[in-house]
């Protein structure tokens, strides 16, 4: 990667809906060059995709929360499989340590908090935190010089 493409996934990440022609002349680029090099990191990877970040509370789901759990009673892939359409889980990460998983997730409230917990107990040692503010949230990503 080179500077310009490192300048191109920061103004992607910045605005995903910025045009290929935008792209094109805040990099002083073609757009030829531009859907090329978007191409090439689409590619390799580095680009996984485009989407829109919502906002969790202005949908409804006003409580986010992170869940550790540990003491795992299934193989991680078991678990991983049964969670794996439980539309309240954001993310889950398998981790190293005590802990098997870190889980996020967003809920409605305090009675689907207590329903969510209730369908992972059978898992695992649940541990709940309740999300108060994101200080940092969808940092840039960029490679280190």
């Amino acid at each position: 990667m080179d500077k310009i493409d490192v300048a191109l996934l920061k103004l992607l990440q910045e605005d995903g809906r910025m045009t290929v022609s935008e792209l094109s002349k805040r990099l002083a680029l073609s757009r030829p060059s531009i859907s090329e090099r978007l191409l090439r990191l689409q590619e390799r990877g580095i680009i996984l995709g485009f989407n829109a970040r919502v906002s969790p509370a202005a949908i409804g789901r006003g409580v986010q929360l992170i869940i550790q759990l540990s003491e795992l009673k299934v193989s991680p892939q078991e678990f991983e499989h049964k969670i794996a359409e439980d539309e309240d889980i954001l993310e889950c990460h398998r981790v190293t340590g005590t802990v098997s998983f870190v889980i996020k997730a967003a809920v409605t409230g305090m009675d689907d908090l207590s329903r969510l917990v209730e369908r992972l107990l059978p898992y695992g040692n649940v541990n709940t935190s309740v999300i108060l503010s994101s200080p940092i949230l969808n940092r840039t990503v960029l490679p280190k010089p």
